[in-house]
């Protein structure tokens, strides 16, 4: 198959997930076309069907702000016409599969009938959707796509349940490549953190107030009262300056380190001994995921997608969101020398329902699905 694949280029779930799965697919021996305004951060080209094609969109003193949506479906056109791509596979709902529906129509036009699989992920639909300005588009978009996706049962729930939704959702979880999200021989790093044997705990998101940035803070400082430990943070955003003044106000910013955006994340994790992710709201907890696969247990908030990914004391803790208290006591438990050990194989264990190799195939029956439909479609068209 010849796909395109439309999304956000950052560091967030959405633009990893889609990077991931584009390259996986390029390996089976698909043709993959990124399209986005740069190149995603986690795209190599080191396989001859990965392709990327810039979305260049320019400001015009007629406009406010440049017109992105306008740029990406014309991107589209010209990638789906002169690459004769089977399907389109955008990622965010906003403004991807509305820009997808005009690019399709537009191809119409030509002759060309271009399949769109839109996969949902989460604040496209539990924050930005419920937006008043953008809900008739969501809904719009969702319902005009040939095919649709979530990542968990909690946000095809949600989505049928703010929005007028009449397609079919099928869910498909989020992954994980084992082969680079696993435990690796980082001990001098783990001896570098923690020369005298403290306990390592690791928190990784995009700092914002969804995430509950200052409970990690909090969680921890109860912990370090009780255990010998630190605490790595990783990641960048707008919770971030709180979170270390919350450090240094709690006397513990010597044993809480800041360490940004990372790359190699993976080595981080090898050496952890807990992750903990109290969110407010997660459609999955891809984060959670990567930490499970490095083998560390995780102590999380019970909201959203993270009851069908974190298992109640088997691969952790989860507690209401905002409960520090709880978290901590489970926390403890875990860390126990006793307790450690199992928790940290059966982490590993849940990890590998989600490797790649598990979810590729789930992706490649859907598009197979999905082509068949639109080809049934297009001979009732023009018969």
């Amino acid at each position: 198959m010849k796909i395109g694949i439309v999304c956000y280029p950052t560091f967030g779930g959405s633009g990893v997930v889609a990077t991931e799965l584009g390259k996986a697919l390029a390996k089976e021996g698909h043709q993959v076309h990124f399209i986005t305004y740069s190149q995603p951060s986690r795209l190599d080209f080191l396989n001859e069907n990965l392709f990327y094609h810039e979305v260049e969109f320019r400001s015009y003193p007629l406009f406010e702000y440049p017109p992105y949506e306008l740029a990406l479906a014309s991107k589209m056109v010209s990638v789906v016409k002169n690459e004769g791509l089977d399907l389109l596979h955008v990622h965010y709902a906003i403004p991807h599969a509305s820009a997808a529906y005009m690019a399709k129509q537009i191809l119409k036009t030509h002759g060309i009938y271009i399949p769109v699989v839109t996969t949902l992920h989460g604040t496209d639909i539990t924050l930005v959707g419920k937006d008043a300005s953008y809900e008739p588009v969501v809904t719009f978009s969702i319902n005009q796509s040939d095919g649709v996706t979530s990542v968990s049962e909690d946000l095809k729930r949600e989505t049928y349940y703010s929005f007028k939704i009449t397609n079919e959702i099928e869910v498909i979880p989020n992954f994980i490549d084992l082969e680079k999200f696993k435990k690796q021989k980082k001990d001098h790093f783990k001896k570098a953190i923690c020369p005298n044997g403290e306990a390592l705990i690791v928190h990784t998101s995009n700092f914002r107030k969804v995430k509950r940035v200052m409970d990690v803070v909090h969680v921890f400082n109860n912990i370090h009262k009780v255990v010998p430990s630190k605490l790595l943070m990783i990641g960048d955003g707008p919770e971030r300056q709180p979170a270390e003044t919350l450090a240094r106000e709690l006397g513990i910013n010597d044993a809480v380190r800041f360490l940004g955006k990372l790359e190699a994340v993976e080595e981080v994790l090898s050496v952890a001994d807990l992750f903990l992710m109290p969110s407010e709201k997660e459609s999955f907890g891809l984060a959670a995921l990567e930490a499970m696969a490095c083998e560390v247990p995780v102590i999380s908030s019970n909201t959203g997608g993270l009851p069908e990914l974190n298992i109640q004391g088997v691969t952790g803790f989860m507690s209401n969101v905002g409960d520090v208290e709880d978290m901590t006591r489970k926390a403890l438990f875990i860390l126990d020398k006793d307790n450690l050990p199992q928790f940290k194989l059966n982490a590993v264990a849940r990890a590998r329902e989600f490797d790649i190799t598990q979810i590729l195939p789930l992706y490649e029956k859907y598009y197979e699905r999905v082509l068949e439909k639109a080809q049934a479609l297009k001979g009732l068209q023009t018969s």
